[in-house]
């Protein structure tokens, strides 16, 4: 089972790492991240209701869908922010590698999990990767660091990690498709306001239903992988296979948004590709 989770963290970054590809390409950001969402949760509200019916919530439920809607409303406020304020290939690495640290450690520390010496060395390969590709320089410090996008990416990045850790407990209580209806209810939420008026919805959608169709299968999808992955393996050893979207992520920013400092983050993809193989492949011996 450990090999089928990991086969399912890998697609779901790829998925990832494509449907943000597509949200910081969009002119209006927070337009593309709520319509994106309309039509699963169409479907996953329904689910989520007859399941809550037929098995019920208990109070803890209860608690872990508020957390997880109030954390998914702050995550999509600052993601769609975010990509107004930085590059693909500077922010998406950064958002993605915070959780790759602290999810482990947490997961190690609280979860009664534990990582092999080899995952805590590839951890450590791939957080030289992400300040690498932040921008940090090891002689001259932060000059280069472009350091708002980095601070929104980083809050970013925290978002991420507590929801993932909120999900893991939620799962205990409800199925992967139910808990991804009510996460993103909190997510639409969060960025209703900047979305509306509806004209602009249904401008984008007249416009770029293409575009917003693939945005719509990709986004919950990724997460949906992911979340059927930890259903069957530890947290601490496959949350960080999924950030092998990063590379992807950094790859789109350079070659398809011509973004620059191409050679630094393709060499920072290559680190952090390295760190992510010693994780699969020894981290969890």
């Amino acid at each position: 089972m450990l090999a089928l989770s990991l086969l399912l963290v890998f697609c779901s970054g790829l998925a990832h790492a494509v449907w943000n590809f597509l949200a910081k390409r969009s002119e209006e950001k927070a337009v593309f991240l709520w319509t994106i969402l309309v039509p699963s949760n169409a479907i996953l509200l329904v689910y989520a209701i007859v399941e809550i019916a037929r098995k019920g919530l208990p109070w803890q439920g209860i608690v872990l869908a508020l957390l997880s809607m109030a954390v998914q409303g702050l995550y999509a406020k600052l993601l769609a922010y975010t990509y107004t304020q930085g590059d693909l290939s500077l922010v998406y690495p950064i958002m993605r590698g915070t959780s790759t640290l602290l999810v482990p450690v947490i997961g190690v520390a609280f979860m009664s999990e534990s990582l092999h010496v080899w995952g805590w060395a590839g951890i450590g390969c791939m957080l030289v990767g992400f300040a690498l590709m932040s921008g940090w320089n090891p002689v001259g410090g932060r000059r280069d660091m472009e350091l708002r996008p980095v601070a929104l990416a980083l809050s970013v990045g925290l978002c991420t990690t507590t929801y993932t850790l909120i999900d893991k407990l939620f799962l205990d209580y409800l199925s992967p498709l139910s808990l991804l209806g009510i996460a993103n209810i909190g997510f639409m939420l969060g960025i209703t306001r900047a979305a509306l008026p509806l004209t602009r919805i249904r401008l984008a959608v007249r416009l770029h239903w293409k575009v917003l169709i693939a945005g719509a299968v990709l986004s919950p999808g990724s997460y949906l992988l992911f979340l059927f992955a930890m259903q069957h393996a530890p947290v601490s050893s496959i949350a960080p296979l999924r950030e092998v979207g990063i590379v992807f992520g950094a790859l789109f920013g350079l070659f398809l948004l011509k973004e620059r400092q191409g050679r630094r983050r393709l060499t920072a993809s290559a680190i952090i590709l390295t760190g992510m193989i010693v994780i699969v492949v020894l981290g969890t011996v």
